[in-house]
């Protein structure tokens, strides 16, 4: 229950983050004991490079806490969508935070906001939508695979998000979202091989001036879509790519002007004037644009589905 708003004591049940190093961390339940694939119970003990974990031992200590081993130390910190999104079990292949956030940001989403997604997936992104919206906001989230579905239900109450989210195993492109979400959603995210086949569902579904993404590896698949909004009375369409760039900070040597020697020997009008000490060499802090460039994850398409009233005028012109 650990992801449904800030703790600072560790209860049984919780979902913790072992946290080893940058790139190593898992997700550990706090409990006493487990149940084996055989059905047997067992004491429950993580295994780290560092030594063996007993889990109970977390119940009771403050999230963020240094726990020492036979070999080292971790620490154990509460969960967050980001921690989730490094750390989550793949079902898929995933959205990850730069994409993330930039869909959170577009879809211009707020605690209240009713959100459909599709496909669930793994639920990177469904965790940080959840966040966003919740208390009095919900996701409705659809996937064509049944058994992703049910897992990603499982997560969800686990993790204390089972109030917020309605997952269902649904195939959009043929069916659609269901009547029972009709002008009801304020944005629509799309993770799907054919996302155009869904616009005209979600014309049914979206609030006038909701918004609408769709996530695609492809720019053929961006065409596509980018052709079916316009054809479904979508405005300020418009794709965008994410690509994360790591600067890295150096020091180094750079010649510059010795404007202090310059200013000298301009006041005494020397005739001895030496023209090497107009520069000095100095040591300087940088930042070094990369050598590669980042990788291509997907394009995001972002539209927002016109009010009726916005066109009035131009249909009350046409009857005239």
């Amino acid at each position: 229950m650990s992801f449904n708003g800030f703790k600072s004591i560790i209860q049984e049940g919780d979902i913790v983050v072992l946290y080893v190093s940058f790139n190593q961390m898992h997700p550990i339940k706090a409990v006493k004991q487990i149940t084996t694939k055989k059905g047997n119970l067992v004491d429950n003990i993580f295994q780290t490079p560092y030594g063996a974990l007993h889990c109970a031992e977390l119940i009771g200590k403050e999230f963020g806490s240094k726990i020492n081993l036979s070999k080292g130390y971790v620490f154990v910190l509460q969960p967050t969508s980001e921690l989730w999104t490094l750390m989550l079990p793949h079902r898929t292949q995933i959205i990850y935070t730069p994409d993330i956030s930039m869909i959170v940001l577009q879809l211009e989403l707020k605690p209240g906001s009713i959100v459909i997604e599709s496909g669930t997936g793994s639920a990177s992104l469904s965790h940080a939508l959840i966040r966003t919206i919740k208390p009095t906001g919900h996701l409705y989230t659809f996937d064509f695979h049944e058994e992703r579905t049910k897992t990603a239900q499982q997560e969800f109450e686990e993790h204390g998000y089972g109030d917020y989210v309605t997952v269902a195993h649904r195939d959009v492109c043929a069916t659609g979202f269901g009547n029972g979400l009709d002008q009801k959603a304020d944005a629509i995210f799309l993770d799907l091989p054919h996302p155009w086949k869904t616009i005209e569902y979600a014309v049914q579904c979206l609030k006038e001036g909701g918004r609408i993404c769709s996530f695609s590896p492809c720019i053929e698949q961006v065409q596509k879509t980018c052709t079916h909004l316009t054809k479904f009375g979508f405005t300020e369409i418009e794709t965008i790519e994410v690509l994360q760039t790591q600067l890295s900070v150096q020091s180094r040597n750079m010649t510059s002007l010795n404007f202090d020697f310059l200013k000298e020997e301009g006041s005494n009008n020397s005739m001895d004037y030496d023209k090497s000490k107009e520069k000095q060499n100095v040591r300087v802090v940088t930042a070094v644009s990369p050598t590669t460039q980042a990788g291509h994850t997907g394009f995001l398409t972002f539209a927002t589905l016109i009010p009726s009233w916005s066109t009035q005028g131009d249909l009350d012109d046409s009857i005239n």
